[in-house]
């Protein structure tokens, strides 16, 4: 697979996804002060189901997913992020500094990518090669995390729809 796909597929595209998170999470932010709820109550700690993540740490697992995603693919080392992430300001700074470590990334970084061996911590003594870790586990991830953290603001109201979900379109003239 060509590399520019490949850069294309994680850093720019899961970070023009991640911007669009924080324009949700501003959302309901603003939807929190409007309603004068509590927003770690109202929002960050709010599932879809019991034994579902919470907001928070579907925001959290978007963003490793963007961040490892490239790092493992061009053999980079991901930026360390302790999960302590509370309210909407500490979410939407993680969020920005996923996107901006995912623009320090160029086409020609990943060169290689797809034939790479891509090992995790809980499959010790396996790999994947980097076109199936990118296929099979890396989109499907980043996607269900940023898809469960759109419902979950969804179903408390936040004014969100398709278009904050696909976030600013490059569309040209004819």
């Amino acid at each position: 697979m060509d590399n520019t796909l490949i850069y294309d597929l994680t850093a720019v595209q899961m970070g023009r996804m991640l911007t669009a998170l924080g324009t949700w999470l501003e959302k309901a932010e603003q939807h929190a002060t409007a309603k004068k709820v509590d927003p770690v109550d109202a929002f960050m700690d709010q599932r879809l189901i019991v034994d579902q993540y919470s907001l928070i740490e579907q925001i959290q697992s978007a963003c490793d997913s963007a961040k490892f995603a490239s790092a493992r693919l061009t053999g980079k080392e991901p930026p360390k992020h302790p999960d302590t992430e509370k309210t909407f300001a500490e979410a939407k700074a993680r969020v920005k500094s996923v996107v901006t470590y995912l623009n320090t990334f160029n086409a020609d970084d990943f060169k290689g990518a797809f034939e790479r061996k891509i090992t995790q911590p809980w499959m010790e003594g396996k790999y994947l090669s980097g076109g199936d870790y990118l296929r099979s586990l890396i989109i499907p991830n980043f996607y269900f995390h940023l898809t469960t953290a759109y419902a979950i603001m969804r179903a408390n109201g936040v004014d969100i729809g398709k278009g904050d979900y696909l976030g600013e379109l490059n569309w040209k003239s004819l």
